[in-house]
């Protein structure tokens, strides 16, 4: 499926403030513009604001309140980090970040586990058949993931 297109940094804080009303939620953002700020520029020159293309990268870290524990990291290069209670989501295209968090705060998002070898995974499904899975790594799991254990 099809996810609206958020063409810049700013489009995508901005439907996530839209989310953010929607549920609720209190939210901050940090904005990071420039080369010499954003987190992947390792290559940039020391003191260099623009990309070799004369373009202005901008990275923007939101923290969403309430439960779950949600953090979004939007980067230039139109993907995102997505925590929820500490499982990160790595490598989510920004146009997919808005389903992302309404298939959380909407109740989608759901735990599965296994006894042997003991390991649980947090599943968000999107809506096109698309999901996201990750390993929750710690051995006991915090209220909301209990919650949203599935057998």
């Amino acid at each position: 499926m099809t996810h609206p297109h958020l063409p810049t940094t700013e489009a995508a804080v901005t439907a996530i403030r839209e989310i953010a009303r929607e549920y609720g939620l209190a939210m901050t953002v940090t904005d990071d513009i420039g080369a010499d700020q954003t987190s992947r520029r390792t290559s940039a020159a020391a003191f260099t604001v623009l990309d070799p293309d004369g373009s202005l990268p901008h990275e923007a870290f939101i923290e969403l309140g309430g439960s779950p524990a949600v953090t979004v990291q939007i980067f230039p290069e139109d993907d995102a980090k997505i925590s929820v209670e500490n499982v990160d989501f790595h490598d989510v295209p920004r146009d997919s970040a808005t389903a992302f968090l309404r298939s959380v705060y909407g109740g989608l998002a759901y735990v599965t586990g296994r006894v042997f070898p003991p390991g649980a995974w947090l599943n968000v499904p999107l809506p096109g058949d698309e999901t996201y899975k990750e390993p929750i790594q710690r051995v006991t799991l915090t209220p909301w993931l209990a919650r949203a254990m599935r057998s």
